[in-house]
């Protein structure tokens, strides 16, 4: 105050003063009220594809947490193998999957430890089928649930078209491999490395007809495509989502194949140690319960809490949730048979069939029951995996005391395979057994198709029931073949033990062209014969 006789201020210091008041009260208002926020820090995220359609729930990040995120999309196992080199750019990794990244890290005897792994949540890679081909295939399955292995016989048969992410680059394609040959294994276990030994795939790859690079765009790609397509192999998410956005004639039928799945569970991971702090809290965010919530509902993926009530769309059961395998030799073989069916090569066996006299009666038949069962007959799992498949070129030498008979059919229609049974029924025989003469006329029939179009994948397939008693010797036939052209000496012979034939020169001559023998002494020739289907290299 200004007392009596005091000059008063001048009213422009008074304002002046006044509006210094003002501002420092607004200052302390603001501080206030930004004291308990978060710090904002930016953070570069290597993502999965897919993961594209997080990006609407961001802007809630930013604001709750004060955490932006800078994401970089590649299909998941090319971001995997960019992370396997240890040459990390980014903050975080947030894949579909860490178990490729994990095999990686072991596959190159890296010492550190993997990176701190958050799950965050959960889809597994399922089919969706054209309600119609859904009730085709549900009429041949005996309890009407599907499997791999009916949609691998389907597939097989040419009755299934569909569409799947390429597996070298996309985990949903990947993960619907692992699924359908942890199927057509049935140990119950992670694959091995000798359950993948032979192609069990390639009838199931017969029917794969559309396929891009990564599950982000596989669903558009189907979409536009839907009228040569009967099904789409990806994400639950995924069909889902097509299915609510009306895009498609009538909505896909979602199936979870009765013989497992395999489940992704989008770990948040932690490249750089430096952010753990901020890690932390973007974790916290994403699992909180409201979060999961509008993750589940905007994006159709299941939420990690377990007791967080479901929408209806994702309350179906998921049934066997399958493993993934622990040795990255077995991934990488998959994918090598899943590049040689995409190659464009074509499959080319050669049966090699005893036709001597004692073939006649109960082992002719028997033979004849194996052909009926590999041309589709055969509806037990190991049947529907092992049986002929479109596209493939199967070629029958029927053989005695020299080769009688040699007639091919490419499998296109149900009409081939009979013209390939018709070759078996023949009932002409002969007396005596020229195993290894006949053995060498295969491989200059199979030089022949090589010399034709190399990228043919061509193996052979022996069956005799006795000795060699006629032709050349097999010291003289292994001579033959060491002189013929690097082509025709790495197709590989898979013989077949039945009746009275010599098990040590069987075995011999398998393992001395690569292959080996499958012994029907023991188990039903079918089973032999799928023994050594597939088996190519």
């Amino acid at each position: 105050m200004t007392g009596p006789g005091r000059p008063r201020p001048p009213r422009r210091r008074r304002a002046l003063t006044a509006l210094a008041l003002a501002w420092l009260a607004v200052l302390a208002t603001l501080a206030s009220c930004t004291s308990d926020s978060p710090e904002p820090v930016t953070l570069r995220v290597l993502a999965s594809s897919e993961l594209a359609d997080m990006e609407p729930l961001f802007d809630d990040l930013r604001r709750d947490t004060g955490i932006t995120l800078e994401m970089e999309y590649q299909g998941t196992v090319e971001a995997t193998a960019s992370l396997a080199a240890g040459r990390y750019r980014h903050d975080l990794a947030w894949l579909s999957s860490s178990r490729p990244f994990q095999l990686l890290l072991r596959k190159h005897g890296r010492q550190t430890e993997s990176p701190l792994s958050t799950s965050t949540m959960r889809s597994p890679v399922v089919v969706g089928l054209k309600p119609e081909v859904a009730q085709r295939l549900r009429r041949a399955a005996p309890d009407g649930q599907l499997s791999w292995a009916d949609l691998a016989d389907a597939a097989a048969a040419g009755t299934l078209k569909y569409a799947m992410a390429d597996p070298r680059s996309s985990n949903s394609g990947l993960s619907a491999l692992v699924g359908v040959a942890t199927a057509a294994a049935a140990t119950g276990g992670a694959l091995r490395p000798e359950d993948v030994s032979c192609d069990r795939l390639r009838g199931f790859f017969a029917g794969h007809k559309l396929t891009v690079d990564s599950s982000g765009g596989l669903a558009g790609a189907y979409a536009r495509a839907e009228g040569g397509l009967d099904a789409l192999i990806t994400y639950e998410s995924e069909l889902l989502s097509l299915n609510r956005a009306g895009t498609l004639r009538a909505p896909l039928e979602i199936v979870y194949p009765k013989d497992g799945i395999v489940l992704s569970d989008y770990p948040l991971m932690l490249l750089d140690p430096a952010r753990r702090d901020a890690y932390d809290r973007l974790t916290a965010w994403l699992r909180s319960e409201a979060v999961q919530r509008k993750i589940m509902e905007r994006t159709l993926r299941r939420p990690i809490t377990p007791d967080l009530p479901r929408i209806p769309s994702l309350r179906t059961p998921l049934g066997n949730a399958l493993y993934f395998p622990d040795d990255q030799a077995v991934v990488d073989r998959l994918l090598a048979d899943y590049a040689a069916a995409r190659s464009g090569g074509p499959a080319r066996v050669l049966f090699l069939l005893d036709f001597s006299t004692s073939m006649r009666g109960e082992r002719i038949a028997n033979l004849r029951a194996t052909f009926d069962g590999l041309g589709g007959a055969d509806d037990s799992r190991s049947g529907k995996f092992a049986r002929f498949h479109q596209g493939e070129t199967l070629t029958v030498l029927r053989f005695g005391g020299r080769v009688l008979d040699e007639r091919s059919v490419t499998y296109g229609k149900a009409d081939d395979l009979e013209r390939l049974r018709g070759f078996v029924a023949d009932d002409g025989f002969a007396a005596s057994t020229a195993v290894w003469s006949a053995l060498d006329h295969a491989y200059r029939s199979a030089a022949d198709a090589l010399a034709k179009d190399s990228r043919q994948r061509v193996s052979i397939v022996l069956m005799t029931d006795g000795e060699n008693n006629a032709g050349m010797s097999l010291d003289t036939f292994l001579g033959r073949y060491a002189a013929l052209p690097p082509a025709a000496r790495a197709v590989r012979t898979y013989t077949v033990r039945y009746g009275d034939s010599d098990p040590r020169e069987l075995d011999r001559a398998a393992r001395a062209t690569g292959g080996h023998m499958a012994d029907a002494t023991g188990q039903s020739l079918l089973n032999a014969f799928k023994e050594i289907r597939g088996c190519h290299e």
